[in-house]
């Protein structure tokens, strides 16, 4: 069984802003990852609602750290070339969860797939994707 990154995870994120928005981490393997936060004011937009943000920092963070513990021979980090995030929901309070996998695992890029759920109903609030461009070292 592949090792479990997620306590890795949430302890170097101390101090940034995946740790500012209570990103929790509950599983991290490589091509799949799953975590989540409680909702709270931090998260919220002026007019009542969860803000676009809070959600694409869950499954951008999700796919990005994804990334990192699932790169290729001689990747080195990665950098994100593409987004996309169709919204079809919000949460005003409660859990909201995000599940990450891999689509794409090649030698120059990744593609990863999530989809954020309102924890307690298991409704989709979002459905994300994402490139990521493998770095490699100079020379």
């Amino acid at each position: 069984m592949a090792e479990d990154f997620s306590a890795a995870l949430t302890a170097g994120q101390a101090g940034f802003l995946p740790d500012l928005l209570g990103l929790e981490w509950r599983v991290a393997m490589p091509g799949h990852v799953k975590g989540r936060f409680d909702v709270d004011k931090r998260h919220m937009a002026p007019n009542g609602f969860l803000h676009a943000a809070s959600v694409i920092a869950l499954a951008d963070s999700a796919s990005g750290y994804g990334c990192m513990i699932s790169l290729p021979e001689g990747g080195t980090s990665f950098t994100t070339i593409e987004l996309k995030s169709n919204f079809l929901g919000t949460a005003r309070d409660g859990g909201v969860a995000v599940e990450a996998k891999l689509v794409h695992g090649g030698k120059t890029t990744q593609v990863w797939d999530a989809v954020v759920t309102a924890e307690a109903t298991g409704k989709t609030i979002a459905l994300f994707r994402c490139t990521q461009m493998i770095l490699r070292p100079k020379g």
